[in-house]
């Protein structure tokens, strides 16, 4: 028999009852489901905006009285009409299987025959140590460290912006990323040369969690079931971001006043800044850097189990596409061309 009310912080197994809506329009039905779920706001956006868009597409029908023949319907329109990539498609039938499965709790044959894209796997862009090196310099303050952790560990963007200060560990030379991709928790190398760069960012940090305190400000977000749990631990400061951002913001979902860290916006907007300042040609983003991170980790001699674990990869087929990309170029194959120039030569 299954618990019809699982324990807090815990989305419900296959099978269990979900608990009953207070919301009485959809859309707040959705994001009512989504939030009690724990999943990201970026999340709760994306599924609002195809569940909302579908919607329209049919005319302001009300889902529950359509079906697969509609999902399928929009899902076309959007492949063959709008062209989009086979990631937003994705996205957008995700959308639609939470509003139908969690929302209005219909589980029907149809929803497992829809046909998923298949994404297609393409070599990522890596740039080469002095094209890191050349984007770096151009980069300023906080900005600038960012960017040297996260090719210095390889880290995911959202989980650089995420860092609390508990989460160095210098002693140890240690950075522990917290519910990364899959809820999992990693540990990372804290390189040499950044410890006097972050201690100086934690300094600066400090002085704003000071002025906040002596301000009565309300703290920094704190993942729901530790919030419940430790209401006062959000004020504290090992659970201070590590790059907090300068100016305090309004929670979109309880709208409280507290500081926040900085904004993946505001980051992404100087790297490419920096990239297009050192006229590099490539279409280089943040995730570039955990690209040539683990790029450069192979090439220096490191196995790849271990560049998975540090890339929090689930499979190692994931990492290997770092080994193809060790293929073409300088580290792979030599053309036979080279080899004909040099007996011309002679």
């Amino acid at each position: 028999m299954h618990d019809p009310h699982p324990p807090a912080g815990r989305p419900p197994r296959r099978g269990e009852a979900l608990p009953s809506l207070k919301s009485t329009r959809l859309l707040d039905q959705l994001r009512e489901r989504i939030r009690a779920l724990h999943y990201s706001l970026r999340t709760e956006e994306a599924y609002v905006y195809w569940c909302r868009a579908f919607i329209r597409f049919h005319r302001l029908r009300h889902p529950a009285e359509m079906g697969g023949p509609e999902v399928e319907a929009f899902l076309t329109w959007l492949a063959s009409e709008r062209g989009v990539s086979v990631s937003t498609h994705r996205q957008a039938l995700s959308a639609l299987l939470f509003l139908y499965g969690k929302v209005l709790g219909v589980q029907l044959p149809w929803m497992d025959t829809i046909a998923r894209p298949q994404p297609r796997r393409r070599l990522p862009v890596v740039l080469s140590a002095q094209e890191v090196a050349a984007v770096l310099a151009l980069m300023e303050g906080e900005h600038r460290l960012l960017a040297q952790v996260l090719y210095g560990t390889g880290m995911r963007l959202t989980e650089g912006l995420r860092l609390r200060v508990k989460d160095l560990d210098f002693a140890h030379r240690a950075i522990v990323v917290r519910d990364g991709k899959g809820g999992k928790d990693r540990v990372l190398m804290l390189p040499r040369t950044l410890e006097q760069p972050l201690r100086e960012q934690l300094a600066r940090a400090h002085a704003l969690w000071v002025a906040d305190r002596q301000a009565g400000r309300g703290g920094v977000e704190m993942p729901d079931a530790l919030a419940r749990k430790y209401p006062r631990a959000g004020a504290s400061w090992p659970w201070f971001w590590v790059f907090p951002q300068a100016q305090h913001a309004v929670d979109p979902r309880s709208g409280v006043v507290r500081r926040h860290h900085l904004y993946d916006q505001t980051f992404q907007r100087a790297f490419k800044r920096a990239v297009q300042a050192a006229g590099l040609t490539k279409p280089a983003s943040p995730h570039t850097l955990r690209h040539a991170f683990a790029t450069h980790l192979l090439q220096g001699g490191t196995d790849i189990r271990t560049v998975q674990d540090l890339l929090g990869h689930a499979d190692v087929s994931t990492t290997m596409i770092y080994t193809h990309v060790l293929k073409v170029g300088g580290g792979g194959v030599h053309s036979p061309l080279d080899r004909l120039d040099t007996l011309l030569t002679h």
